[in-house]
């Protein structure tokens, strides 16, 4: 069995737990939180199919708010079955929620890193070749985005592994220079689209200017 064949078996696994808590709720057991566990244990496994498949689901903000949610119940859990008196019933929900939740946490929060290619959309993904080739070709690359009385100024390199990024953003307020490092070419294309308005074809038309 390779690794990606059991990273399947395992989400259905988890896939399979939600449904399994919502017939013990329909049978008269769980906790008076059953319903609420049961809710973020499938948006859990939601981002658990999406880490497994590379895919992004829904916000990448959202997931590691998602796995400290998760964490602290679980914790929260365990001092309960620890230091007060609980029900069979609820001790074996509590146990079994907590036990199961920390390989989601540890998922979800590795999922809910922004610098990932798969959460680049179509058009992001094609920039980010483009730009990728243009830093083989020359590097560092700069371009400069005027919109009235803002202009944002843009240095881009790579170094090493790393993809760099320095903006400059004046405006009748003011300047302002900040630094960013990306793994991926695919989040240095958002970032500078969405923080300074520029895109690839700008650094094309510095490049033949």
């Amino acid at each position: 069995m390779n690794l990606q064949r059991a990273y399947y078996l395992l989400a259905a696994f988890y896939s399979l737990l939600p449904l399994i808590g919502l017939v013990a709720i329909f049978s008269g057991g769980g906790t008076p939180f059953a319903v609420a566990h049961l809710a973020l244990g499938t948006l859990a496994v939601v981002g658990l199919w999406g880490y497994i498949l590379k895919r992004g689901f829904m916000n990448p903000r959202m997931w590691q708010p998602l796995a400290v949610v998760l964490a602290v119940m679980a914790v929260g859990q365990l001092l309960v079955v620890f230091t007060m008196p609980v029900s069979s019933v609820a001790l074996t929900w509590m146990l079994t929620s907590s036990i199961f939740s920390v390989m989601l946490i540890i998922v979800l929060f590795h999922y809910g890193k922004r610098d990932q290619p798969l959460w680049a959309t179509p058009v992001e993904a094609d920039a980010a070749k483009q730009l990728t080739k243009l830093l083989d070709s020359a590097s560092p690359l700069s371009a400069v985005h005027c919109e009235g009385e803002q202009e944002n100024s843009v240095n881009v390199a790579k170094i090493g592994s790393q993809y760099h990024a320095k903006v400059t953003r004046r405006g009748k307020n003011g300047q302002e220079t900040f630094e960013r490092r990306f793994q991926h070419p695919e989040t240095l294309v958002f970032f500078l689209e969405k923080f300074a308005s520029v895109s690839v074809q700008d650094f094309r038309q510095t490049a033949l200017s």
